[in-house]
């Protein structure tokens, strides 16, 4: 144990930055950035088992260039006012996606907020929908 504090206080820039990222994670799955991230080949089964929604929250030319089918676009700027056409799906399970699976997380929180129970987050977004080779419309 002597040995862990003489190492910290060693090399106390590198204990700081581990203990920061660290914490960056932990909060990242508390707020369900991680736990509710869903690869491609789950929101396929989604989509068949229990007629699962598609909310696509890319801006309007990277949804034209393609996107899932039947996916409901609004784009992320515009959630939070047009939340309420989603109010419908409150018993479905939800699944937004994004390019890249980075920015919906935060939509993801924001429909939880919302009341909305039952939402996944697209890991890897549409970049990782095109790499499993899955049909966009």
């Amino acid at each position: 144990m002597s040995q862990l504090s003489e190492f910290a206080a060693n090399h106390l820039i590198l204990v700081s930055a581990f203990s920061f990222i660290l914490a960056l994670l932990i909060v990242n799955l508390l707020q369900g950035g991680g736990s509710r991230a869903i690869l491609p080949i789950q929101a396929v089964q989604l989509l068949n088992r229990e007629d699962a929604v598609i909310v696509d929250i890319r801006d309007e030319g990277e949804f034209k260039s393609g996107h899932i089918i039947n996916a409901h676009h609004i784009p992320r700027a515009d959630l939070k006012s047009r939340i309420d056409e989603l109010k419908k799906f409150k018993d479905r399970p939800i699944v937004v996606c994004c390019a890249s699976g980075t920015s919906s997380a935060s939509a993801l929180r924001e429909l939880s907020a919302a009341g909305f129970a039952n939402v996944h987050s697209l890991k890897g977004g549409i970049a990782a929908w095109k790499a499993d080779n899955l049909p966009l419309n």
